[in-house]
């Protein structure tokens, strides 16, 4: 399987609505022995099914077949990729979609003579063998399976910067896939400041290439008391006074609007 890398978004809410964040991602570090971290919970993307995931080692499944409850089995597909089933046996389940496993069991039964045209069912109890792990900012973070190959702009994230904007609207260059083992993190996104003399004082979302402009009309705009002559712009330990209300604005910037001089 995939070793996986670290994908890392800066944006708050990407699962929840597409911003205009940037996305960063570096490769993860691959120590020899790394201790064992515990496992978030399970994700399961809202209305995506389970049938048509590719089972592999540790996954759990239930089997049933319909009106025998003697046959109802929970068990654990082992590294041979196998599973122990009443009156089968052993038999093989890695590299099958659940579909595929349904119909192998159901063939394997009546062929054996076993039942007549039973009515098979499969569901994955515990995914474990391929996923991603959501984690972060996000609003349900966990492992989310996947069943097929999810693009960048489904599951978000991967090895160097992206725009969201660019994965909702670019090329399939722009929006990649996603691998089994992929670790995607979304730290909370940039933001500036802003207060005095302005209707709506706070701090707010910092979008790609803001100006002083922008950043006054998200703050409500200046008071009658306030003047575009007298801004500070606080930037780590400096402080500026810009003559130019065009100037971008950059992370943890802190925009001070002072009173004019009537």
């Amino acid at each position: 399987m995939n070793s996986g890398k670290v994908l890392v978004i800066a944006a708050a809410m990407l699962l929840a609505g597409m911003g205009y964040h940037e996305v960063h991602a570096q490769p993860a570090p691959a120590p020899a022995t790394a201790p064992a971290l515990a496992q978030p919970a399970l994700a399961q993307p809202a209305g995506m099914p389970d049938q048509g995931y590719i089972l592999g080692a540790e996954d759990v499944v239930q089997v049933e077949v319909l009106g025998r409850t003697d046959f109802t089995t929970k068990t654990k597909i082992g590294a041979d990729g196998k599973i122990q089933l009443p009156l089968l046996g052993a038999i093989p389940a890695s590299d099958r979609s659940v579909l595929q496993l349904r119909e192998q069991i159901r063939d394997a039964l009546q062929k054996g003579g076993f039942f007549n045209r039973p009515i098979v069912d499969v569901q994955v109890v515990s995914y474990a063998s391929r996923y991603v792990t959501v984690l972060g900012a996000v609003g349900s973070p966990g492992l989310i399976p996947v069943d097929r190959p999810y693009r960048l702009s489904e599951i978000i994230a991967r090895e160097r910067n992206y725009a969201i904007k660019d994965l909702a609207t670019g090329g399939e260059g722009l929006d990649p896939y996603v691998q089994p083992g992929d670790k995607i993190f979304a730290p909370s996104g940039d933001v500036f400041y802003i207060k005095g003399q302005v209707r709506a004082p706070g701090s707010y979302p910092l979008l790609p290439h803001m100006t002083l402009t922008m950043a006054l009309a998200r703050g409500g705009g200046i008071t009658d008391l306030g003047s575009d002559s007298h801004i500070k712009i606080i930037r780590k330990t400096a402080e500026m006074s810009p003559k130019d209300l065009n100037i971008e604005i950059l992370p943890d910037d802190v925009i001070d609007v002072g009173e004019g001089w009537f």
